[in-house]
């Protein structure tokens, strides 16, 4: 009898078990049925930034890559014929007008100013006894004693050696001024650029010494397309950038070179850069040459362009809903893209994600 009962008893667990494991399958059902249709309600909507649509003021511009160009490069060449005797600055190295840059062996004027002032004083000797002598002829004419002609010939020869004292004293100018040119010395601040003599060597007049390149004044060579040579000026904004600096310099065309240049088929534009201690010569330059303004422009996010067979499109946003927009598109500028036609200029568009979307599309925005 008590076995029975126990055996009922395992039979009254067991039930009880079987009911409470279908239970819990039960509401986990339920639960996954619901996050299947809150997934399935996510899935019907797609996620997207937005932007609001606004006006800018837009440059139209032509940009090119030139080289840069130093106008104060000069090569100092010796001005005398002398021995090199000491070079006293090396490639590489700042200077300032009126340094020093070498020595030249300058002896030999030394000597010819000795034997110049030799000469004057002799002369000046002859002048002063030429003068006793005009003196004395002009008493014995007063009195008849010689005549006349006599008296000229010494006043010509008085006037004769005048005129040589003269030419004796220029000469000494002369090596006074090329003497002091046994110092090379620098026309302008800058770099030195190259070292083309050593010390000990012999140079003669006009040969080079050394090389300096000035930053006071460089010049932008920027070639641009023939077909746009219409368009380009002098007087007209160029904004320029270069490798070397971080600075953006303004400036303007100077001028345009008359020939289209043969192998490349681009008219050559020229604009001056001024003291830029950055700004090196031989290196390439970046010109953008402002055309013009257009004021007000419509301008939106290049990635909310969408290309569908309708044509470029951007989606609006209107009640969580994509609206879609044809647009016509102009200038593209730093990551925008102007709208010619189809926006006013107050919508909201999608950006992030826009090329997912299509018309009447339902859309959720994240920030």
């Amino acid at each position: 009898m008590q076995t029975k009962k126990l055996a009922a008893n395992h039979h009254f667990i067991r039930i009880f078990f079987a009911a409470l494991i279908g239970l819990s399958i039960s509401a986990c059902s339920k639960d996954e049925a619901a996050d299947a249709k809150s997934d399935a309600s996510n899935l019907k909507t797609t996620q997207i930034s937005v932007v609001k649509v606004d006006t800018k003021n837009l440059s139209l511009y032509e940009e090119s890559v030139g080289t840069l160009e130093g106008v104060i490069d000069p090569t100092i060449a010796a001005e005398i014929s002398a021995r090199v005797l000491k070079v006293l600055v090396h490639p590489g190295q700042s200077v300032k007008k009126g340094q020093t840059l070498a020595l030249l062996d300058g002896s030999d004027f030394g000597y010819q100013r000795q034997e110049s002032l030799s000469e004057v004083a002799r002369i000046e000797a002859l002048l002063a006894n030429q003068a006793k002598i005009v003196e004395r002829n002009r008493a014995l004419v007063e009195k008849n004693f010689i005549s006349k002609n006599a008296l000229d010939d010494a006043s010509t020869q008085q006037d004769a050696l005048k005129q040589q004292l003269a030419g004796a004293k220029s000469r000494i100018a002369t090596i006074n001024h090329n003497g002091s040119k046994d110092r090379v010395v620098s026309p302008t601040d800058g770099v030195v650029e190259k070292q083309l003599v050593a010390t000990g060597d012999y140079v003669r007049i006009g040969d080079p010494i050394l090389q300096i390149i000035s930053k006071k004044l460089l010049r932008a060579h920027l070639p641009f397309p023939e077909h746009i040579a219409a368009k380009l000026k002098p007087g007209l904004t160029v904004i320029l950038t270069t490798p070397t600096s971080t600075k953006e310099v303004r400036s303007v065309i100077n001028e345009l070179k008359p020939l289209i240049v043969a192998n490349s088929r681009s008219i050559d534009v020229i604009a001056d850069i001024r003291d830029e201690a950055d700004w090196q010569p031989g290196a390439s330059v970046n010109g953008r040459v402002i055309l013009g303004d257009r004021p007000s422009a419509i301008v939106v996010p290049e990635q909310s362009i969408v290309l569908r067979p309708a044509g470029e499109v951007v989606y609006e946003v209107v009640n969580d809903e994509a609206v879609q927009r044809v647009v016509k598109t102009g200038l593209q500028q730093n990551g925008g893209i102007e709208i010619l036609e189809g926006l006013s200029g107050n919508e909201t568009i999608a950006v992030d994600g826009a090329a997912f979307l299509t018309d009447k599309a339902k859309v959720s925005i994240i920030q």
